[in-house]
Formats: C-alpha cells, structure tokens, sequence
C-alpha cells in the first residue's frame, strides 16, 4: 500500500493541475479590460465601447456631464439608442432627463467589448446591453413599482414617432464634435427604430418640457417616456436598429441582426466575433498585466475606421447622397494625423483587404467633394489638424503590396492635395499665399517677431509652421514614391525636391528645428523648449521643437547628417530623455496639455513622439532603442483607469503599444520597413489577413533580459535592426535571442541603418 502512494498522489496532482489550467484558461477577448485609460493623463478619457470591430453602433453608458474622467463619473443618465438616449427608473415621470439619472458603483459592474452591465443604484435596476454591427440590444431586469418608465430623449433637431403598441422610431441632425456644424449644403441625421418586448401600456410624449399623447414630435429636446406596473424581477427588452440612411433601412439593419428576442445569443455573437479579430494575435508568456494591456490595446485599435455599409448601400456627409456599395465597404471615422503613425500599419497586417475598402473609401470621397480628407467623419470633413496624410495610409499600403484600389486615381488625389490644397492647420480649401511661401522658397513662414497676423485664413489653432513644414515635406515625399512607381519621372523629381523642404527650418546654430518668417530670416528670441504660446502652436503642433526636431520619418539619414553624424544625433536623442522643462513641471504641462507621458521632454502621450525611440536604429545604438521601448511600455501603460499615457485617439496610442510589444514599428510608414525593437512576449503570431503566419520568438526573454544578442529571419542571420514586408508577406519566423546586457555590435554597423531617402553613406559621420 505504501508504495502505491506516490502514484495516487501524482494521479491526484495531475488530475487538480488539468482542473485548475480548465478553470483558469482565458480566450483573448477576456483579457480585455474596457476602463483602462478611463481617467485622462490631463485631457481625454478612454470610453468602454461596446461594438463589433469597427461596427457601426458603438456604445458606451452616457454619464454625468462634464465630468470628462468618465471612469470617475458618479451617475448614469442613458444608455445610446442611436442617437436618442434610453434609460429605465422608477417613479415619477418628467420631461427632463437629468432625473431619471441613476447612480452606479463600478463594483458591481461588467465591462467588456461585447458586454455591459450595471446596477441603477437609484432604481435599484439592472441594465445589461449588448450590440450587433448597426444594432443595439438592452435587457432591464426591474424592481417592484407601480410606476415603471422606459424613457428615450433626443436633442436639437430631432423627431421621434410611435408606430405601433411597442415600437418607435425617430431620427436626429448630426452636428460635428468639433466644429459644432453641418455642412450647409445639405444635412446629415442618424435614425433609429426601436422595438419593446411588450406593449408600452400607457405613455406620453414631450416638447418644450410639456409632457402630452401626442404620437409624434419634432424639434429640440424631445422625448418619449412609458408608465407600467412592474413585479420584482420583470425584464423588458429592448432592440435598436440604427441607421443613416432611414428609420425603414434602421428597421431592416434591425430584423436583419436580431431577428428574435434573444439577448444571450446576441452577446453570444459579439463575443465570438471580438474573440476572432483579437485572436489574429496569439501570444505566449508575459505576465497577466501584459496580457491585459496588450489585448486591451488591441481591442481599442479595432474600432476605428467605421463601417457604415447598410445592405449594400451607404450614405455619403461629402455629396449628402446614398450609393450603392459595389462590393466595398465604406468606411468613415479617421483622424489620419493620429492614426497613419501606427494604427493603420497594424491594420494593415491583420486585414489588408479592409484597409484596402478604407482607401477606395477615401476615394469615393474624393470624388464626391474634390479633396482627399484627412478626418472623415459621418458629418463630413472635420478639418483637424496639419498634413495631408492620406498620402502615407495610400503609399504603405501600395509599397507592401496590397493594391486592389483604383492607383492611378489615388495619385491623382494625392497630388491634388499636395499642390492646390491649403496646409494651413485645422483649415481646408485652396492655397493662400502662406503656402506659395512653402513652393516658392522650401518652407512654411511663421509670423516674425511681433509681427500681427494679416492673414485672414489663419484660424485660433495658429500657423504651427516648423510643423507644417516637416509633415508638408513627408506627404511630399509619399507623392514622389507614388510617382515614381506609376512612371511620372517629372513628378516623382519635383516632389522629391519639396520632400527635402524640412533641411531649411534646421538651424545648426541652435542644433533645433527653428522658425523663418517669409523673408527667409530666422525668428528672433525663438526659444525651442517653450516658445510658440500654447502648445507652441506659433511654431509647432501641441508639443516643442525638442520633439520635432526628430520629426523627419522620411529620412532620417538625412537628419543625422544635418546634425553633424552619428554621434552628434546620439548625443541629441539621449538628451531628450533628460532635458528637463525650463520651468515649473505644472508651467510646462499648463502650456504643453497634450505633452503627457513624459520622460524629459520625450512625450509618449502625443503621436509625434511615436516613432522617435526607434531612431537609434538608424544611428548604430539600437539596443537604446530595446532600452527605451520597454520603458515606455512598462512607465506609461498598465491595467489600470490611468492607464493609457495621454488621448488614445480612436486607438492610436495603443496600437503603438500593441506594435511594440510584439517587438516592431514603422517609423516610416509609406517606406515597407519595420523598425526593431524589444518584444515582451516570448512567441507572438501574427495571423495575417493573407492566410500567412509571421512568428516573433524572443528566447529568454524576461523584464532585465530586453536586450538582442543576435537575431535570425527565416533561418537566416539577421544583423540588421529591421526587417522589410518583402520578408514577411508569405508568412516567416524572426527569432531573437534576448539577455541582459547590451550587444553593442548587433545592427550598429552604418550599411545595416534602415533605409531613408538620404543614402545611408551621407549621414554615417562622426
């Protein structure tokens, strides 16, 4: 008996070890943590959406107002309902929907991407909601009450109309975010039919705080309010069609999603669906936290862009027209100033044809208004930011090899923007005489000092010159590589000429990117830490020359050479990470908001500073690079609210971390190259959307152990710190062996730098 013992116990470790790894195993999607990021580093909150991957309902609780750290928000005042808010409660029935406002405790509440639920403390509710792609499902369980309400309300230009003893439906005016305004020449609304898993009963309508039986309304700040008696423990059910085309087509997108009154298959689905796009990155190692980040990432950089396709057809805010889809989804809700860093190159390996859908997108809107956009949103042209940078999301696309989109009419587009649209910020329209400056002598003027402003097109956000002069010469860039590739040889020289336009804005006497007024002269008293006002918005885009000084991804090569060789750039980059302020911390952040994520002046909250630590791959220290990505990824994003370092921006901070973590990122999208870095995991596969499988193993891999001893590619010796899309596009394993301590030696020599428009030889200096 005695010696049968230690076999009954091994039968009894194995067999609790399978339970436990049974209890215990997580898909990916269950990673995913919805309220990191819900506090803002200073400005902008994440929101935990619940929706398909780039599904068209997006949805998230409406909480207290002006609270912008949402995840401290103290109540719940609806839930969308397209664009109506919908809320339960008990009690007496107003007309103004700041009373049927609830409280809530994150406690006792479940976010994920497929699914939300919380208890209405104040109604003492639960509301549990789950989405289709253009569909929307909530199931409320209610207390005891002879006074129950299902209450929707919508805002300034709106309708809403009963169509029967359980359904609505109804529609709003969409007015931009951002400029507060539709486009005059016509008018955008998004409609909605909702259905009720039982009759309303009794209810009353409102306009003008006036409750009444009326069974329409239109106007501003109307609503639609049930009166039932409910028993402990009643759910009534919702489901939401949206649209933008009609209530009918809101009602069509609705039977044809959610046929039934079936809330857990509905849930069911969603989660099928976030677990498939998720899991075309599987993941091996790392600890729980990583994990948690790095899906959690990867689920915010699945959102955007949106497809608003409706049975075949879509509605177009550029021509204010429905059209027929031809095959292609049409996709909307871009902000390619955030997004062509590194959102839309990790697109890019997942799902090459959707994003090749989002270029013909960006086409057709191009036919239907003239210009490329570079914020296309359901209302149209949002007019944000500087650059046209459509260019680089057309150009990386077409360079690594997916080119199932009309070619010839992208350059077409590409250049038109390039020579006939303003690059004024936050403006769009023709040229001024701000931008023949640019053509005429290689550079956008600032205004001198204390020189007024006289030009009329210039709006609040200011010049931003040095900015726009650098970003102005990388889409430049992307338009000579376009044109070269088509055979334009004209184009293709002319454009390279403007691409170098960034050379004139650098002052060796100052080693920094510098401002010129429009005769040529250099800014007096320009001070590259804190000059330029308010996000040094004179001179650059929200942060200081410190960072844009390092802001040519085109060619690299080029600005090591400017600034004296290797060892000259070295020492720069190496100090960005220390230089201090030049103020108070509170002073700096007060001029800079959207400087977050700090380390010296580097700012990893802000899309400019994304591909800057993976410059030492161009100037022979690479395992800086390895040091200092795997600081960022360990400083600035954890599991928590504060865990996103500044705006996410529809997914563009984290898909950086998600590019990072597996161990790369393009510095220069447009060029079809990817930088290394330091991966986290110890094997990543990447399955992409060709049917291939690109494996990142990182032997040894640990916290300490972040740097690369030696690296191979497909078998074979890798001593160069990048890799091209050729070597990955059928699908290939990069195997890194990590320890310790730096090897200096691994892809430092200058022949090994990643390719720039300057010749490497130019820039290898000392």
């Amino acid at each position: 008996m005695m010696k049968r013992l230690p076999v009954l116990l091994c039968l009894i470790f194995f067999s609790t070890s399978a339970w436990i790894t049974a209890q215990t195993h997580k898909d990916p999607v269950d990673y995913v943590s919805p309220n990191i990021g819900g506090i803002g580093q200073l400005l902008t909150a994440t929101i935990p959406y619940v929706q398909y991957p780039h599904g068209m309902a997006r949805i998230a609780p409406v909480t207290t107002p002006g609270i912008t750290d949402r995840y401290l928000a103290d109540k719940i005042y609806g839930f969308p309902a397209g664009p109506a808010v919908l809320m339960a409660s008990t009690g007496t029935a107003t007309t103004h929907l700041k009373d049927y406002a609830s409280d809530f405790d994150h406690d006792f509440e479940t976010a994920t991407p497929y699914y939300y639920a919380t208890d209405l403390l104040t109604w003492k509710i639960k509301a549990e909601l789950t989405a289709g792609k253009q569909s929307v499902f909530y199931r409320f369980t209610l207390p005891a009450s002879p006074h129950a309400h299902l209450v929707l309300g919508l805002k300034e230009g709106s309708e809403l109309k009963v169509v029967g003893d359980a359904a609505i439906e109804g529609s709003q005016r969409i007015v931009s975010p951002i400029t507060k305004a539709t486009d005059t020449s016509g008018e955008t609304r998004e409609y909605f039919y909702a259905e009720f898993s039982r009759p309303f009963g009794e209810y009353q309508t409102w306009s003008s705080g006036a409750l009444s039986h009326q069974a329409a309304q239109t106007g501003n700040r109307i609503g639609f309010v049930t009166d039932f008696p409910a028993t402990a423990g009643d759910q009534i059910q919702v489901r939401v069609g949206l649209s933008y085309i009609s209530a009918d087509q809101a009602r069509r997108n609705l039977e044809r999603e959610i046929p039934q009154w079936n809330f857990d298959r509905v849930k069911a689905d969603a989660r099928a669906a976030w677990n498939q796009a998720l899991g075309a990155v599987d993941t091996t190692g790392g600890t729980e936290q990583q994990r948690t980040i790095f899906y959690t990432a990867l689920y915010r950089s699945l959102g955007r862009m949106t497809d608003i396709t409706e049975d075949g057809r879509y509605y177009s805010a550029y021509d204010h027209a429905v059209h027929q889809a031809d095959g292609h989804d049409f996709y909307i809700d871009d902000g390619l100033w955030d997004t062509f860093r590194s959102l839309h190159p990790l697109q890019l390996l997942l799902n090459a044809r959707q994003q090749q859908d989002m270029i013909r997108s960006y086409l057709r809107m191009y036919e239907q208004s003239g210009w490329l956009p570079s914020f296309p949103s359901i209302a149209g042209e949002q007019a944000v930011m500087i650059g046209h940078h459509a260019a680089q999301f057309i150009l990386d696309t077409y360079e690594k090899g997916y080119r199932d989109f009309d070619v010839r009419e992208a350059y077409a587009a590409m250049r038109k923007n390039a020579t006939d649209a303003t690059m004024l910020p936050w403006r769009r329209g023709p040229l001024t005489s701000l931008d023949h400056v640019y053509f005429d002598k290689g550079f956008f003027p600032a205004l001198a000092w204390d020189e007024e402003e006289t030009v009329l097109e210039v709006t609040e956000e200011r010049r931003q010159s040095v900015s726009v002069t650098i970003e102005n010469s990388y889409d430049d860039w992307c338009v000579a590589q376009l044109a070269k590739a088509l055979g334009n040889q004209a184009d293709y020289l002319y454009f390279t000429k403007l691409a170098h336009n960034y050379e004139n804005l650098f002052n060796p006497e100052i080693d920094f990117m510098a401002p010129k007024s429009a005769d040529g002269k250099w800014v007096a008293h320009f001070d590259p830490k804190l000059g330029g006002g308010q996000g040094a918005r004179d001179y650059f885009t929200e942060v200081d020359s410190w960072i844009y000084t390092f802001g040519v991804q085109h060619d690299v090569a080029g600005l090591i050479h400017l600034m004296g060789g290797r060892d000259a750039f070295n020492a720069k980059l190496d100090q960005l990470f220390v230089e201090q302020y030049g103020t108070s911390k509170w002073h700096f952040l007060d001029q800079f908001p959207d400087a977050t994520g700090l380390v010296g002046l580097y700012a990893q909250g802000n899309e400019p500073s994304f591909h800057i630590p993976y410059l030492y791959d161009f100037s022979g220290q690479p395992w800086k690079t390895q040091r200092r990505v795997r600081q960022l990824m360990d400083l600035w994003y954890t599991d928590t609210p504060l865990g996103i370092p500044g705006d996410d921006d529809g997914g563009a901070t984290s898909s950086w971390y998600v590019l990072s973590a597996l161990g790369f990122y393009p510095v220069c999208p447009g060029s079809p190259v990817y930088e290394i870095g330091s991966p986290i995991f110890e094997k990543s596969t990447i399955r992409m959307g060709n049917g291939k499988d690109f494996t990142i193993l990182a032997n040894h891999v640990s916290a300490q152990n972040k740097y690369i001893q030696s690296a191979t590619l497909n078998g074979k010796s890798l001593n160069k710190a990048w890799f091209s899309q050729s070597d990955i596009e059928n699908g290939g394993t990069l195997v890194l062996q990590m320890g310790g301590t730096p090897n200096e030696q691994w892809g430092s020599a200058p022949q090994d730098a990643p390719p720039s428009m300057t010749p490497v030889a130019a820039s290898a200096g000392q």
